[in-house]
Parts: structure tokens; C-alpha cells; sequence
């Protein structure tokens, strides 16, 4: 996702999001994770982003939980959507391949200094 930010909080987008959430916390209206409030706030006003731009998918097949390659060409952001989470599976001693692309991020297994 891509947002101007200046757009963003002129719409007051934060808590025209924040609602929906309210709402789904008091009663169950979608299943589908964070998405389905973005997409109820901006009603089709959306546009594709260039998939040279965003690998997604990386979080494998839903159905059977496959690994998933790289698509060719320059990738800017790795996006494990779906189930097959990187930490998840690394903890499990289950990674796919590229799931050590993700494990030097894991702040629960990678030491880290905070300046004093």
C-alpha cells in the first residue's frame, strides 16, 4: 500500500478506519484480516500497484502452504501475505527459502544495541 500522507490525514482516514475496526470488534463483519477495512473506507477508489513494486505473496499457497519463488526482475518490497508467515515458520523449523530474507529482522532472535 502506498499513501500520500498529506491526502491521508486530510480524509481523516485514521479514524474512519479505526471504526470499522470498532464495529468489527463489537460484531463479526468480515473474516479476511486487516484489508477488508481499508477497502470499506476507500469503496474502490484504489488503483494496482506495479508488481515489479510489491512481491507479494511470499506467504505461500493458502491451500496447500507452498513456498513461493520470486517473480523475475528488481522487487523494492517483500510482502509475506497469507497464511505462511517468515517468524512462524522459521520458529517452527519449517522456512522457505525465502523466509532468510526475513530472518535477519527478527528482533526476538537477532541482537540488537539501543544507542544509550
Amino acid at each position: 500500500m502506498v499513501i500520500d500522507l498529506e491526502r491521508w490525514r486530510e480524509g481523516d482516514y485514521t479514524r474512519k478506519i479505526e471504526d470499522w475496526m470498532e464495529l468489527q470488534k463489537r460484531m463479526r463483519i468480515y473474516e479476511l484480516g486487516s484489508l477488508p477495512p481499508f477497502l470499506l473506507v476507500f469503496a474502490g477508489n484504489i488503483a494496482p500497484v506495479d508488481h515489479r513494486w510489491n512481491q507479494h505473496g511470499l506467504g505461500g499457497d493458502n491451500f496447500r502452504g507452498l513456498c513461493r519463488d520470486l517473480h523475475p526482475g528488481p522487487v523494492s518490497l517483500l510482502h509475506w501475505s497469507g497464511k505462511g508467515k517468515p517468524w512462524v515458520r522459521l520458529d517452527a523449523n519449517r522456512p522457505c527459502p525465502l523466509d532468510a530474507l526475513w530472518a535477519p529482522y527478527d528482533l526476538l532472535q537477532t541482537p540488537f544495541f539501543l544507542d544509550s
